[in-house]
């Protein structure tokens, strides 16, 4: 058994100041004050999910990949050592700052740290959010998910499907080349962009209502050149949501209603309708990719490229009425199934 959901992060940054306003004014995220370098926030029952050591740098230094238990750690531990891959086992010291029961330490092929542990502490205190939301989507599915710019996906894909467990959920290959990897039923934990460097792209955080996502929008409006890439909705996850630049030199995605995926039946595939299905106007692109990219949203527009709008418990009200669309789709799937 491997990886099953992305834990925590380890966050490099030039200003604890920074983090603070942005991690909780914008993000919502609840602040944990823990040394006069280092301050942690939380997003749910677990004691820290975001680490943020103001050391002078950027980007994230370490990626928390959670496993079931001891039995799953010592597992991966021995298909390390068999593999000839080297790791450490995280000190008692190490642990207690992670908030975990226990952890092994490696680099991926690209160098980054990746700490696999099992035991996540939990408080009942309840989460405070830094400023009103209704909370993030995390549990099982873990804290969200983490892009990477990467400069050989064939040996980071080896590695993560080979060794830690990862599953391909889909790929595409124009505007840009990028693939994305499950391990629950979120789409995608982790995805790597061909783009001829090694850096951190986004993180995604889940929220559970619109609102939440509409009003954030609103806050990163209001700051200059916060907005990185516009609100929008995908066609791998169907999220819709928006991306700002973070005070440690990534972006940070803010979305609502991602699909779910049966992990058992799922089948990858190519998607050659590219990342998104409207919006999303990447700001940071160079011009003529983010035309190329305009060009097929304006094509799936044309070819009345829909799909339904994504719900938990709780976060809808069904409306009374009749959908011509969602009948004739339903329809015509029933009749698929019966021949």
């Amino acid at each position: 058994m491997g990886v099953q959901a992305l834990g925590y992060l380890g966050i490099r940054a030039k200003d604890l100041g920074d983090w603070g306003s942005y991690g909780t004014g914008l993000l919502g995220l609840q602040r944990i004050d823990k040394s006069r370098s280092t301050i942690a926030f939380r997003m749910d029952d677990r004691k820290q999910r975001l680490i943020v050591d103001a050391d002078g740098g950027e980007g994230i230094s370490y990626f928390g990949w959670e496993v079931a238990d001891a039995a799953a750690l010592d597992a991966l531990a021995a298909t390390l050592d068999a593999r000839g891959i080297k790791f450490a086992r995280g000190s008692r010291a190490l642990a207690d700052e992670r908030r975990v029961a226990d952890l092994i330490v490696l680099n991926d092929p690209l160098g980054y740290r990746v700490e696999v542990f099992h035991g996540a502490e939990i408080t009942a205190d309840p989460f405070v959010p830094g400023r009103s939301i209704s909370g993030f989507r995390t549990g099982p599915l873990g804290l969200g998910h983490v892009v990477l710019h990467v400069e050989r996906i064939e040996e980071m894909m080896a590695f993560y499907q080979d060794i830690l467990g990862f599953q391909l959920s889909d790929f595409y290959e124009y505007p840009f080349a990028a693939y994305f990897l499950h391990v629950n039923p979120r789409h995608h934990s982790l995805a790597f962009v061909r783009s001829g460097k090694n850096a951190v792209h986004h993180l995604m955080m889940e929220l559970f209502n619109l609102d939440d996502v509409g009003q954030g929008y609103d806050i990163a409006l209001s700051e200059k050149d916060r907005v990185a890439t516009t609100l929008g909705r995908h066609t791998s996850d169907f999220l819709t949501s928006f991306y700002t630049h973070s005070p440690s030199n990534f972006l940070v995605e803010y979305g609502w209603g991602a699909r779910s995926i049966d992990v058992d039946s799922w089948v990858a595939k190519e998607r050659p309708e590219g990342p998104s299905m409207w919006g999303h106007d990447r700001i940071w692109l160079p011009q003529e990719t983010r035309d190329n990219a305009r060009k097929m949203r304006m094509e799936l527009a044309q070819q009345g490229y829909r799909r339904p709008v994504q719900v938990i418990e709780g976060n809808y009200q069904l409306a009374p009425g009749v959908c011509p669309w969602w009948d004739s789709l339903r329809a015509g799937n029933d009749a698929a199934a019966v021949g």
